[in-house]
């Protein structure tokens, strides 16, 4: 008020915290003077209420992504951020941060919020974050709060091996500033802060200018005397002010507000412009890294680039931060710092398993009373502990049981109450907000087991090996291949000659019947012995083809679908053994059931006979291991997991287990074995052949009773013509025989 009412001033520049921003804010802005901030973020709702209000700091977006690209090089995914507990971190920083570790697979697992001022607090906050497992620490503190910092946890030895501190530009910008004593805590710092042209010559000379006035001003400091980052804002700033009012005329100062908002200048950050009351956020930020008595410039981080040697030439960026060479971790290792911490041995994880596993192959609890001991096996289990022993590193551990839903169990690692869990865990979606899970270690489908049954009518099976057009093949090539050798062997056979009709059914016999044995020529012959040798193989095939088919169709599942399963009102079962799922689709007391691919093989494996899998593989998770989400042990658990299935080790668990299980028949029919044949299936070719045979009979009989009339006619017209000789009767029939005998042997 001070300012504005005595001293008249046209615009006002410095406040540094969202807390002074709004205070003067809302006071300039009644007065329609322009206030320009150098809070860390400024809301867009703030800059509606207050429409004189100007942020000339550059926003913090850009940063953040930059400290989230550091931890996603390193592969790190729980940070605890330390922040000075003030109105623009809590708004502006946090939120930012948030968002981009979320983008790089990591989260904020805990914030400290520490008071302007130091107080002892900080000593039992710093205690709290060394009992936990998290080692990665984002500071964004002032400089007297984080020096102040760095001394306690350095003496509470948090400055060593195995620990990561992030600094943000707040306190990396004025590092150079900090004495020899002091620097000497902050050993392996990675420090984010901002990078401005100083190759330029308008740079360089305000540093000159800088150092020598501020060396005059404060000759009690000792250190490097550069211009930190919001020093050259600063400057920038009250540039953008001054080159408003150089152009601006004697009326209002909305016109200032104007003049300010069109700056288009080369600063000494860069191109200076507002957008939307907020000067152009930046884009490239410099990495350094503290050791020694000062500190190593490693790199440089673009936004939309990624990481670089040098500014120059940004062809040469990439995504990790690897790329930037070696560096100085807190404690001097000679390994990348992993980012979390094990638990003491005194304190082993506790990992939940479940109590009443449907399917104990995977899963089997047994308590010993005698011993007062808790067995723990299964292929779950046996998994779990090679996977544990392809770790880089000691992990300590112990078995809890879990009496309840597999729903509750996965719950119990959001209450912290477990740190794993192992066993048949389905990964489904309703579970993944409680827990992570590592990949499946099965394979993942879902699948319908039904009862099986006789296979439909197979009256006509025996035409199904061949098709159609197969069989008019073959039945036209054996009647032209007869036609060729009758054709042939018509003078040589005296079979072949004589009525047409006989020379017909001579004709169609030889069609079908590759006897060559009293063939004369050798035309015939050679015809005969290729058609020997196709026949051959396609009686071989059908007989090969006919067998397939009957094997395969000894037996079909109940249900073909699910559509089938929903259109006929059947009931789905479920059960918390294999032997009542097995009764219970016996009686037809259930219709399906449908199992996980890894269950499915175990059940069809213990019942090979009298159930099978119907309908397609539905894809779901498969089963997995679980755990807290975002728990620094996942990537590792992950990457043992794979290590044991290269190895061949959890086919080998899986193959002993699903040999384990002994076959158990289920006779789900009461009638003759299925796969036995009937004649149900060949009475068509039973009633062609015996009506064939009966044709041929009456046929003959026929003819006998032709012969029969006839030799009787001709007897009794030799009777009469003897009997005008005078014959005897006694003669008479001793002819009657005798020419019986000649009429039936001619």
């Amino acid at each position: 008020m001070d300012l504005m009412d005595s001293q008249k001033v046209e615009a006002i520049l410095g406040p540094q915290t969202s807390e002074e921003t709004s205070s003067v804010a809302e006071i300039a802005s009644k007065k329609q003077i322009p206030v320009l901030s150098f809070a860390d973020a400024t809301p867009n709702w703030a800059t509606e209420r207050w429409p004189f209000l100007l942020q000339a700091s550059q926003n913090q977006l850009a940063q953040m992504k930059a400290i989230a690209a550091i931890v996603q090089s390193w592969e790190w995914h729980q940070v605890t951020v330390i922040y000075e507990d003030i109105d623009s971190s809590a708004t502006g920083i946090l939120p930012h941060l948030s968002d981009a570790l979320r983008e790089a697979g990591a989260e904020i697992i805990h914030v400290l919020a520490l008071p302007h001022f130091p107080s002892s607090r900080l000593s039992e906050e710093l205690e709290k974050l060394k009992g936990g497992q998290c080692r990665v620490f984002v500071v964004h503190l002032s400089l007297e709060l984080a020096v102040h910092l760095f001394e306690k946890a350095n003496k509470m030895k948090m400055m060593e091996k195995d620990y990561i501190w992030i600094t943000t530009d707040a306190f990396t910008s004025l590092v150079h500033s900090i004495n020899t004593s002091s620097i000497s805590s902050m050993q392996g710092i990675l420090g984010v802060r901002s990078h401005f042209p100083e190759d330029k010559p308008k740079f360089q000379d305000f540093c000159k200018r800088f150092r020598k006035r501020f060396g005059a001003e404060y000759p009690e400091e000792d250190n490097n005397h550069e211009p930190g980052a919001l020093a050259v804002q600063t400057y920038d700033a009250v540039w953008s002010v001054a080159l408003a009012m150089e152009q601006k005329s004697e009326k209002l100062n909305q016109k200032l507000l104007r003049r300010i908002l069109l700056s288009d200048f080369d600063g000494l950050t860069g191109k200076v412009e507002f957008m939307n009351q907020k000067v152009a956020p930046a884009h490239t930020y410099q990495i350094i890294n503290l050791m020694g008595k000062s500190y190593r410039e490693l790199g440089f981080w673009t936004y939309g680039l990624g990481f670089s040697d040098t500014i120059i030439d940004p062809k040469y960026n990439c995504s990790s931060m690897k790329d930037l060479g070696q560096v100085f971790w807190p404690g001097a290792p000679w390994y990348t710092p992993k980012g979390w911490t094990l638990p003491a041995k005194d304190q082993p994880l506790r990992i939940g398993v479940p109590i009443g596993s449907e399917f104990q192959q995977y899963v089997n609890v047994e308590y010993d009373e005698l011993r007062n001991f808790t067995y723990f096996g299964g292929f779950s289990i046996e998994l779990f502990k090679a996977l544990v022993e392809k770790l880089p590193f000691y992990l300590p551990y112990n078995f809890i049981p879990f009496n309840g839903s597999y729903d509750d169990l996965v719950k119990q690692l959001y209450l912290n109450n477990f740190a794993g869990v192992v066993g048949d865990v389905a990964i489904v979606a309703r579970r993944c907000q409680y827990a992570d899970f590592t990949h499946p270690y099965t394979e993942s489908g879902l699948v319908m087991i039904v009862p099986v049954q006789k296979s439909g009518n197979k009256t006509l099976l025996f035409l199904k090996p061949f098709t159609r057009a197969m069989w008019i093949l073959v039945a036209v090539i054996s009647i032209y291949n007869g036609f060729v050798v009758w054709l042939i062997e018509r003078n040589h056979w005296p079979e072949l000659t004589g009525s047409t009709l006989h020379q017909t059914g001579t004709f169609f016999w030889l069609s079908f019947n590759l006897h060559g044995e009293k063939l004369h020529s050798n035309l015939s012959r050679m015809t005969t012995l290729v058609w020997l040798f196709v026949a051959l193989v396609i009686s071989q095939t059908y007989t090969a083809n006919l067998t397939s088919m009957l094997t395969a169709r000894g037996l079909e599942p109940t249900v073909n679908n699910i559509e089938t399963l929903q259109s006929s009102n059947a009931i789905i079962g479920y059960s918390r053994c294999l032997g009542d799922y097995a009764s219970d689709l016996k009686s037809r007391k259930t219709g399906a059931v449908f199992l996980e691919v890894a269950e499915a093989k175990i059940f069809l494996a213990k019942y090979c006979k009298g159930f099978t899998v119907a309908g397609p593989t539905y894809k779901v998770g498969g089963l997995g291991f679980a755990f807290p989400k975002g728990s620094p042990l996942l990537p590792s658990v992950i990457e043992a997991l794979l290590k044991v299935s290269e190895s061949g080790k959890l086919r080998e668990l899986e193959t002993s287990m699903i040999a384990s299980e002994k076959c158990m028949e289920v006779n789900l029919h009461d009638d003759d074995d299925i796969s036995s044949l009937s004649h149900s299936g060949f009475w068509v070719l039973f009633v062609l052949s015996g009506g064939i045979s009966t044709i041929a009979l009456m046929l003959m009989l026929a003819l006998l009773k032709h012969w029969e009339n006839h030799i009787k006619q001709q007897f009794n017209r030799r009777v009469g013509q003897e009997e005008s000789s005078g014959i005897s009767s006694d003669t008479h029939e001793a002819r009657f025989v005798l020419s019986l005998n000649i009429e039936t042997v001619a």
